[in-house]
Formats: structure tokens, C-alpha cells, sequence
């Protein structure tokens, strides 16, 4: 079984808000960062997406990909690489569960790039990407809608 990083925020809004937020992809570009571009391929019966095309633009590393995404629960959604230019694959998990009065989301992630890399530098890559996912999933959220 392949390690993964996971991390975990505490976001002061309700567990759907959140998910709302999580499921807007077209809006990715405006909060992430890294996305510059967010495509729904394909959306199942209940409207939600199930294949997306984001192009990434991180810095040195660029890539255009696809991914599959299932929603296991209204809480929880899942997601898996389709194609990469960079990437072998790419397997997350956003998780939600109450807490208090807001939610807490955990952000769990495996990463496998196409070139070589030792195992200690990808998964210091994997933790910068959850933690500024969560960061700026967390200051999206709490700053209402736009």
C-alpha cells in the first residue's frame, strides 16, 4: 500500500458550506493558487462532477490533468488521476466531519511523478500541497460567499 500525507484544518462554517466551496470547481483558479484553469468534464445524475480538467501551474512544476472524482457521502469526496503530463498518480480524499461549530476537513494524498524522486522530497511535496489547499480552502469558506 502506498504512504500517504494527510493533514487537517478546523473551518468555522457548516460541513455542506464547506463541501459547496469544495465542489465549485470552476472557482478553483480564483482560490487555489496552483489551478489556473478548472473544466467538469462529466457530472454524475446528482449534478456533481466525475471527471475534471485542471491546469496546474505550481511554480516549476506546470501539468494538465485529469481527474476522477467519486462523492462517497455528503462529507466525503474522492479522487483519482485520469491522465497527467507529469504525474504517474494522483489519489485524494477530502474529508468532513463536525466539529463544534465548524468543520474539520482532513486532506489525505498520495502523489507519484513520472520522474524520479526520492520518497523524503515527495512527501515534503505532498505536505505543501495539502496544507495550502487547506489554508486557502479554509480562507475561502470563512470569507463568505462571492
Amino acid at each position: 500500500m502506498a504512504e500517504h500525507t494527510s493533514s487537517s484544518i478546523t473551518i468555522h462554517a457548516a460541513p455542506a458550506d464547506v463541501m459547496g466551496v469544495i465542489a465549485d470547481f470552476a472557482r478553483y483558479p480564483e482560490w487555489t493558487g496552483e489551478v489556473k484553469e478548472a473544466q467538469v468534464l462529466s457530472t454524475d445524475e446528482q449534478g456533481r462532477a466525475e471527471q475534471v480538467r485542471l491546469v496546474m501551474d505550481a511554480g516549476a512544476i506546470k501539468d494538465d490533468q485529469t481527474l476522477a472524482y467519486t462523492w462517497d457521502s455528503a462529507n466525503q469526496v474522492s479522487w483519482t488521476l485520469v491522465k497527467s503530463q507529469m504525474l504517474r498518480s494522483l489519489d485524494g480524499t477530502y474529508l468532513l466531519a463536525p466539529a463544534g461549530s465548524g468543520t474539520e476537513v482532513t486532506y489525505q494524498l498520495t502523489v507519484d511523478v513520472k520522474i524520479p524522486m526520492l520518497g523524503m522530497i515527495k512527501r515534503k511535496a505532498e505536505k505543501v500541497i495539502t496544507d495550502r489547499a487547506l489554508a486557502g480552502l479554509k480562507k475561502r469558506v470563512e470569507s463568505g460567499p462571492k
